[in-house]
C-alpha cells in the first residue's frame, strides 16, 4: 500500500530475528499435561516437538503446540506434554538446539491456534533510509495497518506447496491432513485471500477507497459472510479460480473471514548504529512478521 523507502538486509544473523510467543492466558498449575517454554535456535517446531517427546518419555502424538515458527530465527515458543502419571523435571528437557526457560502444570493440551499472538524483535541491517521518512513511515503502519497477507513460508519453498496443491486439485485429492496434504490446503486457501487482497490494494493505488474495516475470504463449504458490494467483487475475481474454490469446498473447511489489514501493536525502534536498527512489534496469532517489514523497505538477503 506504501511505496519503499529505501532496502536493508534482513536475518544477517540467526539473533536477527527474534520470535516470542504470546499465549494470552494463565496456566492453570495443576493439570495432566506440563507445559514448556522453549527457546529454539534454527529448528523447526516439529522437530523440537520430537526431541521433547524422546526426552520426556511420551508420545509424540502427545506433545502439543500453538502453531509453527521460524526455523532461521530465535523463537520462544510453548509446548505441552501429556504425562498424568509421571513427573517430568525441567533438567530431563535438556537439549544443545534448545533451553527450557519455564515448566508449569496445565489442565489442557496446547492446540494449533490456542495462542493470541507473537512479538517480533528483529534487527534491519545495511540499511538506507532517512531517519525522519523512517519514523514517518512506523507512525503511519500503526495508525493505519499494514495489509494481512499471508507470508511466503506459507507458501513452502519456492512456492512448492502451491505447485503441489495444484497437482492434488487436478487429482481431486486436495483433503486435509489425515491424507498428508495440510501444508498445501492451507497454501491453496491463503493464496486466493491474497489474490483478493492484492486487487483491493491495486484498486487503492488507482484512487479507490480501501476497505480498511472490512475482511477477506477463507474459501471453504457454506455461506459467505461478506456484504453484497464485497461478495460480487469476491466472486468476479475468482471466477477463473473456480476449480480451486471447488477443492476447498470439499475438503473439511468451511468458509471463514480474515482482516485485510492488521494492526500492529507495541510498535517501536531502536538505531544499533548509523545503519543498523531494530523493530519490536506485536501481531495477532496467524500474522507476519515480513508483511509488516515489506511496507518499509525492499529487504535482502545474505547471499
Amino acid at each position: 500500500m506504501n511505496g519503499l523507502i529505501g532496502s536493508a538486509l534482513i536475518r544477517a544473523n540467526l539473533t536477527d530475528f527474534h520470535v516470542r510467543e504470546i499465549l494470552g492466558f494463565e496456566l492453570t498449575g495443576t493439570g495432566e499435561h506440563f507445559v514448556v517454554e522453549i527457546c529454539k535456535r534454527n529448528q523447526n517446531t516439529p522437530w523440537v516437538a520430537k526431541i521433547l517427546a524422546d526426552l520426556a518419555g511420551v508420545a509424540v502424538n502427545d506433545v502439543g503446540y500453538c502453531g509453527l515458527k521460524d526455523r532461521l530465527a530465535q523463537t520462544t515458543q510453548w509446548f505441552s506434554l501429556y504425562s498424568p502419571k509421571r513427573h517430568i523435571r525441567k533438567d530431563q528437557l535438556r537439549h544443545e538446539t534448545f533451553d527450557v526457560l519455564n515448566i508449569d502444570r496445565h489442565s489442557k493440551k496446547l492446540r494449533r491456534g490456542d495462542h493470541k499472538g507473537n512479538a517480533f524483535k528483529i534487527t534491519l541491517r545495511e540499511i538506507d533510509f532517512d531517519r525522519q521518512v523512517f519514523r514517518s513511515r512506523l507512525n503511519k503502519i500503526g495508525l493505519l495497518g499494514v495489509p494481512n497477507y499471508f507470508g511466503e513460508q506459507r507458501f513452502g519453498v519456492n512456492a512448492s506447496n502451491l505447485f503441489n496443491a495444484e497437482k492434488l486439485i487436478k487429482r481431486g485429492r486436495l483433503k486435509g491432513n489425515r491424507q498428508g496434504s495440510g501444508f498445501c490446503l492451507s497454501a491453496a486457501r491463503s493464496w486466493l485471500f491474497n489474490l483478493i487482497l492484492a486487487n483491493h490494494i491495486e484498486d487503492y493505488l488507482n484512487g479507490e477507497a480501501f476497505p480498511f474495516s472490512q475482511t477477506g475470504p477463507l474459501w471453504g463449504r457454506g455461506r459467505s459472510k461478506a456484504d453484497s458490494c464485497m461478495l460480487l467483487k469476491e466472486s468476479r475475481l475468482l471466477a477463473n479460480w473456480s476449480e480451486w474454490c471447488y477443492a476447498l469446498e470439499h475438503a473439511g473447511l468451511a468458509q471463514e473471514r480474515r482482516k485485510l489489514v492488521v494492526l500492529p501493536h507495541a510498535l517501536s525502534h531502536e538505531y544499533l548504529s548509523s545503519d543498523t536498527v531494530t523493530i519490536k512489534f506485536e501481531l495477532p496469532r496467524g500474522c507476519y512478521a515480513t508483511v509488516v517489514l515489506r511496507e518499509i523497505a525492499q529487504l535482502n538477503r545474505p547471499q
